[in-house]
C-alpha cells in the first residue's frame, strides 16, 4: 500500500493510475476556470473505485482510480437527476464532466459537496431509526420508473444479476480467505443462500453498494447516500446485503419488517452480503483496513444467525 499524504491519496490497486493535488488543480484551471482559484486537497476516503477531492468549501472533484471505474461521472449526470428528486435521502449533484488532459487519461467529475461524516454507528445519534429510514429510501429507489435503466447482465458478477453466477468465485474466495474466518461454516451459508428460488418479479432500481461508507450521517441522522457506480436494475437482493454489513441483529430484523422482505430475497441478500465481503477482505487486506473491518463484520453477523 502506498502511504497516504497530504497531497496524494493512498494507492489501492496494481493499475491504479496515480493523482495529486497538482493534477487536480492543472485539471480544473484548464477546463473549468471558473473554480480555479479554489483550493484543491485531499480527502480520505475508503472508496476503492475513485479518488476524492475537495475543491474549495462547497465542491468535489471525483477521479476514477481504474479504467474499469471510468465512465461514472456520465452515469451520474444521466441518472442522478432524474431519481433524486423521487428520494428520500440527499445524493451526490454532478455539475460538470471532466475530460482527460494534462497526462490523466479518463473523464472525471466536480460534484457539489455533500456534508456529512461515513454513516458509521458512532456517528448516528438515532440507532433505531437509522434502518427504518434506509429502508424508506431502497423502497423509493425501487418504486422509481426503470424505462431506459441500465440492466444487470443476465450471466455476469454484477449486483442485481442471479447470485447464483457469483457461485465458483465465492467458492474460490472463501479458500483465500486468512485462516481465521471459519471457511467451512461460510460455504454451508453459501450453500444456503444458492437454494433460495431465484427473483422472477419485475427487475427494480438497486444502488448496488450500500454500506457505511456510502452512507453519510449529518447532526446525527442518516442524511445521504452516495458512490452510485453500482446503480442498475435487477434482483433486489443485492441491495440488502447493507443489513449484515452495517447493521447488527436487531437494526437489522427492524430493517427487513420496514422493507416486508420475502424469506427467498433475504436468504439472498444474506449470500450477497457472504459473497461481497470474502472477496473484499483477500483484495484489500493490506490496503484497505476499513473496508477488510467492514466485510469481517459481515461475515461475523452472517455467521451469528441460524442457517
Amino acid at each position: 500500500m502506498t502511504p497516504e499524504s497530504p497531497d496524494a491519496p493512498a494507492r489501492l490497486h496494481e493499475h491504479e493510475f496515480p493523482t495529486d493535488t497538482a493534477l487536480v488543480a492543472r485539471l480544473v484551471a484548464a477546463q473549468f476556470p471558473q473554480w480555479a482559484a479554489h483550493p484543491v486537497r485531499v480527502f480520505a476516503s475508503a472508496g476503492s473505485d475513485h479518488t476524492l477531492y475537495r475543491l474549495g468549501p462547497d465542491l468535489a472533484v471525483r477521479l476514477p482510480r481504474t479504467a474499469d471505474a471510468a465512465g461514472q461521472t456520465e452515469h451520474d449526470l444521466r441518472w442522478l437527476p432524474r431519481l433524486a428528486p423521487q428520494l428520500p435521502l440527499a445524493v451526490p449533484q454532478p455539475l460538470a464532466l471532466g475530460q482527460p488532459g494534462e497526462g490523466f487519461p479518463w473523464t472525471w467529475g466536480v460534484y457539489r459537496w455533500l456534508p456529512g461524516e461515513p454513516a458509521h454507528r458512532e456517528a448516528l445519534a438515532d440507532l433505531p431509526g437509522a434502518p427504518r429510514t434506509l429502508a424508506g429510501f431502497v423502497r423509493a429507489l425501487q418504486a422509481c420508473d426503470t424505462t431506459g435503466a441500465p440492466h444487470a447482465a443476465p450471466a455476469s458478477l454484477e449486483r442485481g444479476a442471479p447470485l447464483r453466477n457469483r457461485d465458483a468465485w465465492t467458492r474460490e474466495n472463501v479458500t483465500r480467505l486468512p485462516e481465521d474466518l471459519d471457511r467451512a461454516a461460510l460455504l454451508r451459508a453459501w450453500e444456503t443462500a444458492l437454494a433460495a428460488p431465484d427473483w422472477t418479479e419485475r427487475p427494480v432500481w438497486l444502488h448496488g453498494d450500500l454500506q457505511s461508507g456510502n452512507l453519510l450521517a449529518h447532526g446525527g441522522q442518516l442524511s445521504a447516500v452516495i458512490d452510485f457506480g453500482s446503480l442498475k436494475v435487477g434482483d433486489p437482493a443485492a441491495e440488502l446485503a447493507v443489513a449484515w454489513n452495517w447493521l447488527d441483529a436487531p437494526a437489522r430484523a427492524a430493517f427487513r419488517s420496514a422493507l416486508k422482505v420475502d424469506d427467498a430475497t433475504w436468504a439472498r441478500g444474506r449470500g450477497w452480503a457472504l459473497s461481497i465481503a470474502t472477496a473484499e477482505i483477500p483484495y484489500y487486506l493490506h490496503t484497505n483496513p476499513g473496508m477488510v473491518a467492514r466485510s469481517r463484520f459481515a461475515l461475523a453477523q452472517v455467521l451469528g444467525e441460524p442457517v
